[in-house]
């Protein structure tokens, strides 16, 4: 037995799409008589893929090797810490309920801290409905490859100086996304591990409604700095809002939510605010839940009217504007005072449990 004989054998085994020795992913091999060791970099760490390669490995060399003995270790080779190590901020944007105008805030949101002068990015989470590239003018635009330490990364879209990453952008926008939950959670781990970010001051990640599997992957993936929960004045909004948070407050997942912000608070007519969604509601589950209400945004035909066109609101030098300029500063001392009072998020670990164990 020799090292290159082995390499050459190993080349029938795919990973990825190509194969484990052009891949890189053989970091060791040691030969001791008719025992090989080999050292596998994987970034899927289930037990399951481990059992599959391992498996394929040994069919192979068993085949040319008889009365061999294999010893398979495996690397985790964590793409995610490479790709996010330069960002300085991960916020989760979520709403217990569809059509609270979340990535509204988001978009606007996102546009405010850049124009302060962050460096932003945003990823539309909302895998079965991506509104992201509409709100910012780049439908139809396609992620360029780039080449990052031999890695071949995604580079994300930049409109109004926001990096953008969204699954609308490798989907036609006429067609319903109709996956099961592992497909989409694999489409969010691509977007976040295969993404050249670069150096952030803060990610914005635009989540779908609800708790899903979408945001299990998430806290399993990220160590988010917090999260954001919006919501609408009605109680039929407030206790989806309150899931929401009840969500990143559990045990097992234990991400600071470092504030809430009331969407469609009221509309001006004729001078007088008509509260049309009711009142005070996200200020009654700000105080009920011992969080920051970050902001009330009115509902203004002008707001949805910027988002619809693809330039959001907060691009305006206005009084509109403003509202979001004055949400994006609350926004940076909630998340300097929880960076300041709190330790680093740890990532959800995964099991093969039920549940986030």
């Amino acid at each position: 037995m020799d090292k290159e004989k082995i390499l050459n054998v190993l080349k029938q085994v795919l990973i990825d799409n190509n194969n484990l020795v052009d891949s890189g992913s053989i970091k060791n091999i040691s030969i001791d008589n008719n025992n090989i060791k080999l050292d596998v970099s994987i970034e899927n760490p289930t037990l399951q893929f481990k059992n599959k390669i391992r498996s394929e490995i040994k069919g192979v060399l068993e085949k040319t090797y008889d009365n061999v003995s294999i010893v398979v270790d495996f690397m985790i080779n964590k793409t995610e810490e490479k790709t996010t190590s330069d960002i300085q901020n991960i916020i989760a944007i979520s709403s217990g309920k569809g059509g609270v105008g979340k990535s509204t805030i988001s978009s606007n949101l996102a546009i405010a801290l850049q124009k302060q002068g962050f460096s932003v990015g945003l990823i539309d989470a909302d895998i079965y409905g991506p509104s992201i590239p509409l709100m910012f003018d780049a439908e139809g635009e396609k992620p360029k490859l780039v080449n990052k330490n031999n890695k071949s990364l995604m580079a994300p879209v930049i409109s109004y100086g926001v990096k953008i990453m969204s699954i609308g952008f490798f989907s036609d926008g006429s067609n319903a996304i109709v996956w099961r939950g592992p497909m989409a959670t694999k489409a969010l781990k691509q977007m976040i591990e295969q993404t050249d970010w670069g150096k952030l001051d803060y990610l914005l990640i635009d989540l779908p409604p609800g708790t899903s599997d979408i945001h299990l992957s998430l806290v399993q993936t990220l160590s988010l700095t917090g999260a954001i929960v919006v919501t609408t004045p009605q109680p039929v909004a407030l206790i989806d809002a309150r899931k929401a948070i009840d969500m990143f407050k559990m045990k097992q997942i234990n991400v600071p939510v470092i504030g809430l912000i009331e969407n469609m608070s009221w509309c001006l007519i004729d001078n007088n605010k008509h509260y049309i969604f009711g009142r005070d509601g996200g200020k009654n589950l700000s105080a009920s839940e011992d969080i920051l209400l970050l902001a009330e945004i009115p509902l203004n035909q002008s707001i949805r009217e910027a988002a619809d066109i693809g330039r959001p609101a907060a691009l305006q030098e206005t009084e509109l504007g403003d509202v979001f300029v004055k949400l994006s500063q609350q926004v940076r001392d909630s998340i300097n005072s929880r960076n300041k009072d709190l330790p680093k998020t740890k990532k959800v670990e995964i099991t093969h449990n039920r549940g986030c164990n």
